[in-house]
């Protein structure tokens, strides 16, 4: 008797277009929380970076020849702790810019990541500086910029593997 009315409601025109104005609906809600999360960040020629990592080496923004993520996150971020060995996976095949945000100094930066067998160096923004030059108030917050120094994604919270990827791939693509 169940399998009979399962049939009769994929047959009915009027189930369909509600599931289908439902679905519309919830896209509609996801896609404005998106927008209202990234408003603010910078977008278009990214700001200018440079800086000391914590392993000593320099980091800068600009035009490349890759497409490259710009992360800012936090020690005390419980979402960045996740989100680590996402970045560090994606750090194996592209080139990463790591920002650590009021989470202390040069060497306490360095502790942590060594502490969690972390690879990616990590710039220093203790006091917010280069957030503020970005826009960001939130981490972790995501950055994609293209190779001719373009700002072309910006996402906030946690993102997969796969989601940064194929941000990456599209950033480096079109």
């Amino acid at each position: 008797m169940k399998l009979d009315s399962i049939k009769l409601a994929l047959r009915d025109p009027k189930r369909w277009r509600r599931w289908a104005i439902e679905a519309l609906i919830l896209i509609a809600i996801v896609a404005a929380v998106a927008a209202w999360r990234t408003s603010g960040l910078a977008s278009g020629v990214a700001p200018p970076l440079t800086g000391l990592r914590t392993d000593g080496s320099t980091a800068s923004l600009g035009a490349d020849k890759t497409a490259r993520l710009v992360v800012f996150w936090a020690t005390w971020c419980k979402v960045c702790r996740a989100e680590a060995g996402n970045i560090e996976a994606v750090a194996q095949d592209w080139p990463v810019i790591s920002i650590a945000m009021q989470s202390g100094d040069r060497q306490e930066v360095a502790g942590y990541l060594a502490e969690r067998g972390l690879a990616v160096p990590a710039l220093i923004d203790d006091d917010s500086d280069i957030a503020e030059v970005w826009g960001v108030s939130v981490v972790p917050t995501h950055f994609f910029v293209d190779p001719a120094g373009n700002i072309r994604f910006r996402t906030v919270g946690y993102t997969t593997r796969l989601g940064l990827r194929a941000r990456l791939w599209w950033a480096q693509t079109f």
